[in-house]
């Protein structure tokens, strides 16, 4: 390449050399000699610069586009190309495995989360069985509560027949001092002392005649309150029973009459007696209270107590769905399960609770049937016009 390149600059300075040299006169060779040279300094000139050109282009060639030359341009971007191919595919591979992983972690915690839903839906709120506690208490002093106005009804209804052995069965009046008695003995007033008839005032002044003795408190304390209230639904309904019909009272054709009426009487008081008797049981301490029920009492600034009665048992699980913050923040964080517990729990309280105030609604429709046939039987007697008694021919 440089010989040419030498070759084809000396004979361009030939050229130039004839181009501006004058011919001279003395000149040694001819005109045909010398463009027969100048023809094949052309020739040569011209073979050299395709030789030229045509290396040149081979080499532009081999260095560019030529995918054999590992230095070429074409090889070069191949390698190129090809290197970013192997990044993206390694790329895709690394992002399937990165989706894979995290599909298989979400599935994972997607998995843990619905097992601790099954155990969450199958496991039992702390608060339910707080609850299935107190019912069961409710329960078992609803049955205490039947025993004691069983026991109430036991003495209450001998005492209003002047049944043999009670004050009345000897006279009103051995009746009447055994109730003044019975007051002076547990319920001495201040006023009762000024007047000499007992020597000092009682714990409880009066109050076999005041309406607190029965409904002051959901629990009748076991210390001389639950015979307060009983006491007063002896002064509210039959302070003192009518002396027994005895003897020939009761043999005489008037006799028997007068029976009738005592009988009639005897079991409208017996009545009214049951239904206080009722209320009164439903105050009789019976059950032991839970820890759960203490806390309420505490929460609601009631002095807890050992034990309890149904009403005091009921008014505490009522309460406690209304005013407890604990349960009330338990509900919060329930499942679904729970919350539906809860309220299958209070849908059984309330049918509960209609069952009570339907056998408490029996009480009050009978008490109703039977004013209704006092004030007809009295309507009746004043209507009629005393008339003599017809002859009969047997």
């Amino acid at each position: 390449m440089r010989r040419l390149q030498m070759v084809a600059i000396g004979a361009a300075s030939c050229v130039c050399v004839l181009a501006v040299t004058p011919r001279p006169a003395y000149a040694l060779f001819s005109d045909a000699a010398v463009v027969a040279a100048i023809k094949l300094l052309q020739a040569f000139t011209g073979s050299a610069l395709d030789t030229m050109t045509k290396n040149l282009t081979t080499s532009i060639d081999s260095n560019l586009s030529s995918l054999t030359n590992p230095n070429s341009v074409a090889s070069l971007l191949t390698k190129g190309f090809t290197q970013v191919a192997n990044y993206a595919k390694a790329q895709v591979g690394a992002q399937s495995q990165l989706m894979d992983a995290q599909d298989a972690a979400m599935a994972g915690f997607l998995r843990r989360q619905q097992e601790t839903g099954i155990r969450d839906e199958h496991m039992m709120n702390p608060e339910f069985c707080a609850g299935l506690d107190a019912q069961q208490s409710t329960v078992a002093a609803s049955k205490a509560a039947r025993s004691a106005v069983y026991a109430i009804a036991t003495v209450s209804d001998p005492r209003g027949e002047a049944g043999q052995g009670t004050p009345s069965y000897y006279g009103k009046s051995q009746g009447t001092d055994a109730n003044m008695s019975l007051h002076l003995k547990r319920y001495c007033s201040s006023d009762d002392v000024a007047q000499g008839l007992c020597s000092s005032v009682s714990r409880l002044p009066n109050a076999d005649q005041r309406a607190a003795s029965l409904f002051g408190a959901d629990t009748l304390s076991a210390d001389g309150a639950v015979d307060a209230a009983n006491d007063y639904a002896t002064t509210l309904i039959q302070p003192v029973a009518p002396a027994a019909l005895r003897g020939e009272q009761l043999s005489s054709l008037r006799g028997r009459e007068a029976a009738t009426r005592r009988r009639s009487y005897n079991s409208r008081m017996s009545l009214a007696r049951w239904v206080t008797g009722y209320v009164t049981s439903l105050g009789v301490p019976s059950v032991t209270l839970t820890r759960d029920q203490k806390a309420e009492m505490t929460a609601e600034g009631l002095t807890p107590l050992d034990k309890a009665s149904w009403l005091q048992a009921m008014a505490l699980e009522v309460n406690r769905r209304v005013s407890s913050v604990s349960w009330n923040a338990s509900l919060q964080a329930m499942p679904p399960a729970s919350v539906m517990r809860e309220v299958a729990t209070e849908m059984a309280q309330a049918n509960y609770l209609a069952l009570q105030n339907y056998r408490l609604s029996l009480y009050l429709a009978t008490m109703g049937a039977t004013r209704v046939a006092q004030e007809e039987e009295v309507a009746f007697k004043d209507g009629l016009t005393p008339m003599p008694s017809p002859t009969i021919n047997p």
